[in-house]
C-alpha cells in the first residue's frame, strides 16, 4: 500500500479513536509528575489496576523524592512486592529519586534526554512523563496495546517499541501524539483485546486491514 494511504489511513483511525476516546488519558492515579514516573516504573508488567491499588497507600508512607531515595530497601520491595519484579524496580524508584535530588533538585526534568538518562526511565515512560504531567508531545507512547493495535492496523511492520514509535510518530500529528497513545491504550483494553478482540463492535472496523481476520481468529 501506498505510504500515503497509509497516512490516510492512519488520520481516519485517529479520527475514529478521538471521537471514541476523548477523554482517553493516563490511567495511574497520581498526584504531579513524580508521582505519576514511580507509578509507571511500577506499571512494567503489571495492571494499572494494580499500580493503583499499591500506590494508594505507598505515597501515603512516601511523600517525596528524598523520602524514596532514604527508604529502607527491604521496607519498599515489601511495599512495592504485589506489581511484581519488585527488587528492580525498587533500585530504579530509588535510583530515579537520587537521580533527580541531585541533579534537578527533586524536580522531575521536563527534558526527553535528561529524563532517559536516570535509572528506570526508558523512552516509553518518559513519554508517559512528559506528556501526562507537563502537556509535551516529545513522541507516542508505545506500551503492549498500542504495539499491538498499530501491528494489527498495519501502521507498522516493526516489533521493537522505538521503531513503532518513530512510525506512528511520522503517520500522527505531533499535536495528536499525546491523545492518540491514551486513546489507543484504551481501546485496546475495552476492544482490541489481546485473545479475543471485540471486532463487531470496534469503531475502528472500517478502516482496520485485520479485520476479517481477527474475527474468525
Amino acid at each position: 500500500m501506498p505510504k500515503s494511504d497509509v497516512k490516510a489511513r492512519a488520520l481516519r483511525l485517529k479520527d475514529a479513536l478521538f471521537k471514541t476516546y476523548p477523554q482517553a488519558t493516563c490511567a495511574l492515579k497520581h498526584h504531579g509528575a513524580f508521582e505519576l514516573a514511580v507509578a509507571t516504573i511500577l506499571s512494567a508488567q503489571c495492571t494499572d489496576e494494580r499500580v493503583n491499588i499499591v500506590t494508594r497507600d505507598l505515597f501515603k508512607k512516601y511523600r517525596t523524592p528524598r523520602a524514596f531515595a532514604e527508604a529502607d530497601s527491604g521496607e519498599l520491595e515489601a511495599a512495592i512486592r504485589p506489581t511484581g519484579f519488585f527488587r528492580n524496580k525498587a533500585r530504579s524508584i530509588q535510583g530515579f529519586s537520587r537521580g533527580i535530588i541531585e541533579q534537578f533538585g527533586g524536580e522531575v526534568p521536563k527534558d526527553m534526554d535528561a529524563l532517559v538518562k536516570l535509572p528506570g526511565i526508558g523512552r516509553k515512560t518518559a513519554n508517559v512523563i512528559l506528556g501526562t504531567a507537563f502537556g509535551l508531545a516529545t513522541g507516542v507512547v508505545v506500551d503492549t496495546h498500542v504495539s499491538r493495535l498499530a501491528q494489527r492496523m498495519c501502521l507498522t511492520k516493526e516489533e521493537d517499541p522505538g521503531k513503532i514509535e518513530q512510525d506512528l510518530m511520522k503517520l500522527i500529528p505531533q499535536e495528536d501524539w499525546i491523545l492518540f497513545g491514551h486513546a489507543t491504550i484504551w481501546h485496546g483494553r475495552q476492544i482490541c483485546n489481546a485473545r479475543k478482540p471485540k471486532c463487531s463492535e470496534c469503531p475502528l472496523a472500517a478502516d482496520c486491514p485485520k479485520i476479517g481476520v481477527m474475527a474468525h481468529e
